[in-house]
């Protein structure tokens, strides 16, 4: 596929720091010698949108923990399209350590895992990169070979694709837009999205020493016999692990509830139903009806509002709200944010009680430590976010 370029492994062994001394515009041919550089000026080029506004930075911004920063009428529920009117009815994921899950697969259990997108409808990386170009409410253009025009517009690009994919790249705009996405996956998949350098990895590498709250929150969050949250947020067999990502990457039904202000304002009908993983078009099972991809843990107490709907406002919310399926106590049964009960789940069949009803409730101290610790979980550069979250 590299036509004798340098291999997969070469190129994911870049330094960051010299794929982002590239300058986004303006830059020699020359200086784009692999993919992971090439993917990463596509990563942040507006002109792959219909009306040259947005980008894959936009809505997964590194500034912000791979999510959207951006405020719109949903709040920051859903992400704005490039047609500044268009609302979506998901809430954009992070990008950050999107490269450890596996591709979509049905392991020996049954269990769905894996994937890119909420619902796993795109295998991997590449395949993920190449949806928001051609999505009519994201970048909106219409069709692959119209973002290919769009890099042929850049003598830069026309001169690297050609060096890294082949003469003829351009001749096939299907295989030209799969050198673009393949090329964006190379740059997601370098130490730029996945520093491991957070607090959690600096206490593993005796760099950081944990408060006594932190501690108690780590101590809850790996034992089954306190929480569950391990259940689905845990990758590898044995706690206290370097480069843990925090997900199963299987899909779960949480019993969520319907974003009722993102839908007041996105245009959805009154009785869609985000059906989860049944949406995704591989998929025909209806047990898999409201069931979306465990997300990584990895930045959460940065990237705000939770839930694939973006729902929830505060990350306290969200463990206050896997709390309310093991306590009795009449206060947990109301959602802090609207003082009101929890609403019903979108999807009531399904539901993941086995997991969810693993463990004790929780003490309001518990609480707080798991919320400590889940801040540990933060990449270095972000820990200046901490400070404004609420």
């Amino acid at each position: 596929m590299l036509h004798g370029k340098p291999t997969m492994k070469t190129i994911l062994s870049l330094l960051t720091g010299a794929l982002l001394a590239l300058p986004a515009v303006g830059i020699g041919a020359a200086a784009i010698d692999s993919i992971a550089e090439l993917g990463r000026l596509l990563y942040f080029d507006v002109n792959l949108s219909h009306n040259r506004t947005q980008a894959c930075a936009t809505c997964h911004s590194p500034e912000q923990g791979f999510v959207d920063p951006r405020s719109n009428a949903s709040g920051r529920a859903v992400s704005l399209g490039d047609d500044s009117r268009s609302l979506g009815d998901r809430n954009a994921p992070t990008a950050a350590y999107a490269a450890f899950s596996p591709n979509f697969h049905r392991n020996r259990t049954g269990v769905y895992v894996g994937g890119q997108f909420l619902d796993g409808r795109k295998p991997d990386l590449a395949g993920q990169a190449g949806g928001p170009p051609l999505n009519p409410i994201e970048m909106g253009m219409p069709d692959k070979a119209s973002v290919v025009a769009r890099l042929r517009e850049n003598p830069a690009y026309v001169t690297a694709f050609q060096a890294l994919f082949g003469a003829g790249i351009f001749d096939q705009p299907e295989a030209a837009y799969r050198a673009m996405t393949e090329s964006i996956a190379a740059f997601e998949q370098t130490d730029y999205f996945a520093p491991f350098d957070s607090k959690y990895d600096r206490y593993l590498r005796g760099e950081y020493e944990m408060t006594t709250l932190e501690e108690l929150g780590m101590t809850l969050f790996f034992s089954q016999q306190f929480t569950n949250c391990n259940l689905c947020h845990q990758l590898k067999p044995a706690p206290h692990r370097a480069g843990e990502t925090f997900s199963s990457y299987a899909y779960h039904n949480i019993g969520v509830p319907v974003n009722k202000a993102a839908r007041a304002v996105n245009g959805a009908a009154s009785d869609h139903i985000d059906r989860g993983l049944l949406d995704n078009p591989n998929i025909d099972d209806p047990v898999q009806a409201g069931k979306f991809k465990t997300p990584t843990l990895r930045n959460v107490a940065v990237t705000a509002p939770y839930m694939h709907n973006g729902v929830f406002r505060d990350l306290r919310t969200v463990v206050l709200f896997y709390d309310k399926y093991n306590s009795k106590s009449v206060k947990r049964q109301f959602n802090p944010e609207t003082g009101a009960r929890w609403r019903a789940p979108e999807v009531p069949e399904n539901i993941s009680l086995q997991e969810l009803e693993t463990g004790p409730a929780l003490q309001e101290r518990r609480i707080d430590a798991l919320v400590a610790f889940l801040r540990t979980l933060t990449d270095r550069r972000y820990e200046h976010l901490l400070d404004q979250q609420p």
